[in-house]
């Protein structure tokens, strides 16, 4: 055992081609992980801080567009709408950009998901691989002492650590940003709800005319 090295960069120089192969693409997929995480955490702050500064009535420039589909939908009038079914129209109005941003906001969600449930399934085939390359070298060598054996046990278990490394992460990171973004999502309903209720009082049953 003194001959394997046990720090990452040992293991994966004494891993087989299909070994380094299957370790080289959950280090790269653990680094997109990480990406991912970043981009959705800094995207969910800053709408999250764009959605308090607008309910405080300050500007926001990334709820801009929500806003303004709420003025557009303020600006057709319909002589038989009441009350109710013009801040409902609103309402609806202001709801799908709302959507639109959300979804944009946390796009690599999904991705996130993928990683998690599929990073430990392809360290468990690097397993599979480095246990098989271990009965290899026991028949080549028709030797079952632990110096044939280790390399292959040794590859197995590091591309078994490397999946987890890369799922756990993900997962952890899905997990919580989905939290968060339902926050945000609550946060941004009631941001609707409060400008739907006021474009509707501003236009007043007085000001309303047929639509042509």
């Amino acid at each position: 055992m003194n001959s394997i090295g046990l720090s990452p960069l040992a293991l994966f120089l004494q891993a087989g081609v299909v070994g380094k192969g299957v370790m080289t693409l959950l280090l790269l997929v653990s680094v997109w992980s990480w990406a991912l995480i970043l981009q959705i955490w800094l995207s969910g702050r800053r709408l999250s801080a764009a959605v308090t500064a607008a309910r405080g009535d300050e500007e926001a420039v990334l709820v801009a567009g929500i806003l303004e589909a709420g003025a557009r939908a303020q600006a057709v009038r319909v002589a038989t709408e009441t009350h109710a079914d013009r801040r409902l129209r609103i309402g609806e109005s202001m709801a799908r950009a709302a959507r639109a941003l959300l979804l944009e906001a946390e796009g690599g969600l999904p991705s996130l998901a993928a990683i998690s449930s599929t990073a430990p399934f392809v360290g468990l085939f690097g397993t599979v691989w480095g246990i098989m390359s271990s009965f290899a070298a026991i028949a080549d060598a028709h030797d079952t002492s632990l110096a044939v054996v280790a390399p292959g046990i040794a590859e197995a278990l590091a591309a078994t650590a490397i999946g987890l490394a890369a799922a756990i992460p993900a997962s952890v990171g899905y997990n919580r940003l989905s939290a968060a973004f339902s926050r945000v999502s609550a946060d941004l309903d009631c941001l609707v709800q409060e400008r739907a209720d006021r474009l509707a009082a501003a236009g007043g049953p007085a000001a309303v005319k047929e639509a042509a």
